[in-house]
């Protein structure tokens, strides 16, 4: 037992240098915790793969950029091969400005069994868009429109598309966003 913990001790101390491939410190974990299994399919998303780096502030943390666009806004997709398609965001990656878009830019993940006897399959999951390919869309008017930033007369600070003025951060929405949100997670569980 004291050879470990001097080995945990000698081993906390070393860290690779910072021109080295992760460029962090090594931790290791003080005790193993037992390992979950469960029969809940997980939903498919992309994520980053083992070559794309996260750009890093000197902390090493991610810079996380600033973008027109938030989760639950109606936009219009301006360029690529799903051009002009209209779509509701579900998700946003800030590291690196991308968007996925509900039933847009849809890939195909061929996926190993879980279990033996069990057999593959082939999944169409969401893949992301950069959030300059897509621009805030009016369902109302039926117009795609840059956002402005305006404050109201009680103080509150809001986005509005700049073609229609229509106000899109308004709390009705934002609480519908979230109620549709919560019986999505509902359904998932059930």
């Amino acid at each position: 037992m004291a050879a470990i913990a001097s080995l945990q001790s000698a081993m906390a101390s070393l860290s690779l240098t910072s021109n080295s491939f992760f460029g962090q410190r090594v931790s290791f974990p003080l005790s193993h915790s037992p390992v979950k299994i469960t029969d809940k399919q997980c939903q498919i998303s992309m994520k980053l793969k083992r070559w794309e780096r996260k750009e890093c502030k000197p902390n090493s943390l991610p810079v996380l950029h600033k973008m027109h666009v938030k989760v639950g806004d109606t936009v219009k997709v301006i360029s690529g091969h799903e051009k002009g398609k209209i779509g509701e965001i579900t998700r946003l990656f800030k590291h690196n400005s991308t968007v996925i878009v509900k039933d847009m830019n849809l890939k195909t993940k061929h996926m190993k069994s879980r279990e033996q006897g069990e057999p593959g399959q082939i999944v169409k999951i969401e893949a992301p868009i950069h959030s300059s390919n897509v621009m805030l869309y009016s369902k109302e008017q039926n117009i795609a429109s840059r956002v402005g930033h305006k404050i109201l007369d009680d103080g509150s600070r809001v986005r509005y598309l700049i073609k229609t003025g229509e106000i899109i951060d308004s709390a009705e929405n934002w609480k519908k966003v979230v109620k549709e949100k919560q019986s999505e997670k509902e359904e998932k569980t059930n």
